[in-house]
């Protein structure tokens, strides 16, 4: 079983937080957004299927990339998404009975429950520990950094879900 999920990074950067002295002025350079879309699949061992893209998330990407890893499985697998518009796209749709002959099978989550999916762990993880303040400073490295970051899942990185 997997749980997909897609999320983005940006080069806006994540703060989940921050302080500063009294009197202290904070400057942050700023430039156009430039951002980077991922899809993830992760089971409750960290193994991990990823792509990503410049483009916006669609349903076309989503079903090429399922279509890829139908093929690639040896048992029946499941994979567990949330209610995404993009998830339940017409498209998307009309790919299950093929999947489904191939072993691969989609099972949504009900609404409001991002707390049922661990693939939104990825994201919080990859912000928060695994990409640097420093890769913020370029599109090139932030967007390095989370492919590096995204590729070590399930072989250097790994997920405890056992504490989650």
């Amino acid at each position: 079983m997997y749980y997909g999920d897609e999320s983005h990074v940006c080069t806006e950067g994540y703060v989940p937080y921050g302080w500063q002295f009294p009197n202290e002025q904070v400057c942050i350079l700023s430039e156009k957004s430039q951002r980077m879309n991922c899809f993830a699949m992760i089971d409750r061992n960290s193994k991990c299927f990823q792509f990503s893209t410049m483009e916006n998330m669609s349903a076309e990407k989503i079903v090429d990339f399922l279509e890829k890893f139908s093929f690639s499985i040896e048992k029946e697998t499941f994979i567990v998404l949330d209610n995404a518009s993009v998830h339940k796209a017409k498209l998307i749709m009309e790919r299950v009975p093929f999947w489904q002959k191939r072993g691969l099978f989609l099972f949504f989550l009900p609404p409001y429950s991002p707390h049922l999916n661990i693939a939104e762990v990825i994201w919080r993880k990859l912000k928060g520990e695994w990409i640097k303040p420093e890769d913020y400073i370029a599109k090139e490295k932030l967007f390095y950094a989370t492919k590096k970051a995204l590729a070590a899942l399930g072989n250097n990185l790994f997920i405890n879900y056992t504490h989650i």
